[in-house]
């Protein structure tokens, strides 16, 4: 069945990937991000251009996660033109490396912004619509650091991303009874294929951050040392890949948990363990019910 799809964060990598294999699935994909008409112009023609060569549709839309406004705008955008969102793929996000102290909490704030408050003024702009119509996927990108072993130097980012993975499982609970289901991808470390590595950003206290020489080497071999851990098919068009079943799925069937990991960093492990707890316990506390997405009037 033809889906209509919000795609955030998809001028790169995963985002990019993602909203390419779903077009190319059949569904009508809307892949936002922000400044289309400036710095990601070329982006954007790039999708527009592949969209009909490949006789698809796949939608560049202005999304900048950082504006309300413009999250209402672009959902608006998305309901006016084919009359209803049946999936928001949770995607935009920003990795930030370096020791944890030297980022002030105002740059910590940033990183939040992007990867935890960005998703929630999605979630504003287009869960009214779900809600409405009864129906709806919500599905996030998270990560196996919420989970799993990973290496220093990623603070701000593996808090963020933790933030969010909570939030996506309370709102799995808060939406199931107007019939919207949710499922969390969570990729591993991919140190090529995608720009989230090359483009991670830097505390701007230099002075702070260079206190911690004594640790240069560490964090000169994160990216080689993970990179060592991959297997050589290692892909993120996987994560994409796993992106297109889950929609393509019936309702009632869509996992809620999904991990995507070359590395074996053990979130998976971890995540199957939490995920029984999680549902043993919701029905120790009679809330059984909210496992499942159903319209309950």
């Amino acid at each position: 069945m033809k889906s209509v799809i919000l795609v955030t964060g998809a001028g790169t990598g995963i985002g990019k990937l993602s909203a390419l294999a779903l077009a190319e699935a059949g569904h009508v994909v809307y892949a936002t991000m922000r400044d289309v008409e400036g710095r990601n112009r070329s982006r954007a023609d790039e999708l527009r251009a592949v969209s009909v060569e490949k006789g698809i549709t796949l939608i560049p839309l202005e999304l900048d996660v950082l504006s309300q406004d413009s999250a209402d705008a672009a959902a608006a955008t998305i309901v006016r033109e084919q009359g209803r969102i049946d999936v928001v793929m949770q995607n935009a996000g920003h990795l930030v490396v370096g020791p944890s102290e030297a980022f002030t909490p105002e740059e910590m704030m940033k990183v939040f912004d992007t990867n935890l408050f960005g998703a929630q003024r999605v979630n504003r702009a287009v869960l009214p619509y779900m809600r409405k119509q009864e129906s709806g996927l919500v599905l996030w990108i998270s990560s196996t650091t919420t989970k799993g072993g990973f290496p220093p130097f990623m603070g701000p980012y593996g808090a963020a991303k933790a933030a969010m993975d909570s939030l996506a499982v309370t709102l799995a609970y808060e939406l199931a009874r107007f019939g919207v289901e949710t499922s969390i991808v969570a990729p591993g470390a991919f140190t090529s294929g995608t720009d989230h590595f090359p483009s991670a950003g830097k505390p701007a206290d230099s002075a702070r951050a260079g206190a911690y020489a004594r640790y240069d080497g560490v964090m000169d071999q994160i990216g080689e040392r993970l990179t060592s851990l991959t297997s050589p098919d290692a892909d993120p068009k996987a994560v994409a890949d796993e992106v297109v079943r889950i929609v393509g799925l019936a309702k009632g069937t869509r996992p809620m948990r999904s991990v995507i990991d070359f590395v074996g960093d053990g979130a998976a492990q971890v995540l199957e363990v939490s995920e029984r707890v999680r549902i043993e316990f919701a029905k120790r506390i009679g809330m059984g019910d909210l496992l499942e997405a159903k319209v309950s009037r």
